[in-house]
């Protein structure tokens, strides 16, 4: 496969969707667009989220060290792309009909049409220059019971889930995922001619 060099880019770079859910200070939920969120393991299951500029997003995480983060699925897309586009700091953007409740074990707001939910604790941020990283300990999920017990696979879960994904730079582009089985972890490797014996 060809390479070409085109410098430090993400125009190809598809990650999940979330809506991180904070308390504005009159105790009303506010909720931003963000896809910058990866896993990280330090004694136990934490992630990394990271937040780019001015967003009342980060400014309610760093006041309160919690926060929700709502997995967007296709149906909840319409939702997150106002609410991603929307300057979160603009009077009357979450004068809108959505239905939260608040987390089971973290003051946070929670999306009832998100299928998978993380509550949230900031154990340590990292500020760079026009960004910070939060490095958070999962303190509870809340998923749709569908995903949730063991009566549907894998497969059929993320047909259920439906989650999207986004990639680029500027204005980029939703995508969804079709789910299709490719195979099991260390199921692959008998395939794979490079081996050794």
């Amino acid at each position: 496969m060809e390479k070409l060099s085109i410098g430090p880019s993400n125009k190809f770079c598809p990650q999940a969707l979330f809506l991180y859910g904070t308390y504005r200070e009159d105790g009303s939920p506010n909720f931003g667009l963000f896809c910058w969120f990866s896993y990280c393991w330090d004694v136990e299951l934490g992630v990394m989220a990271c937040i780019g500029g001015q967003k009342l997003t980060a400014d309610r995480i760093r006041a309160t060290k919690i926060f929700s983060a709502n997995l967007v699925s296709e149906p909840m897309l319409p939702l997150a792309d106002y609410l991603g586009t929307t300057e979160g700091y603009a009077p009357g953007k979450m004068d809108i009909d959505i239905a939260t409740r608040r987390g089971e074990a973290l003051n946070v707001p929670v999306l009832d049409d998100s299928p998978w939910a993380f509550e949230l604790e900031v154990k340590r941020s990292v500020p760079l220059d026009d960004a910070e990283i939060f490095i958070c300990k999962i303190r509870n999920t809340l998923a749709a019971a569908e995903l949730a017990g063991g009566s549907l696979g894998l497969e059929e879960k993320m047909r259920f889930a439906a989650p999207v994904i986004w990639t680029g730079s500027g204005v980029g582009q939703y995508f969804k995922i079709d789910p299709a089985t490719l195979g099991a972890t260390g199921e692959l490797k008998i395939s794979f001619s490079g081996a050794r014996p």
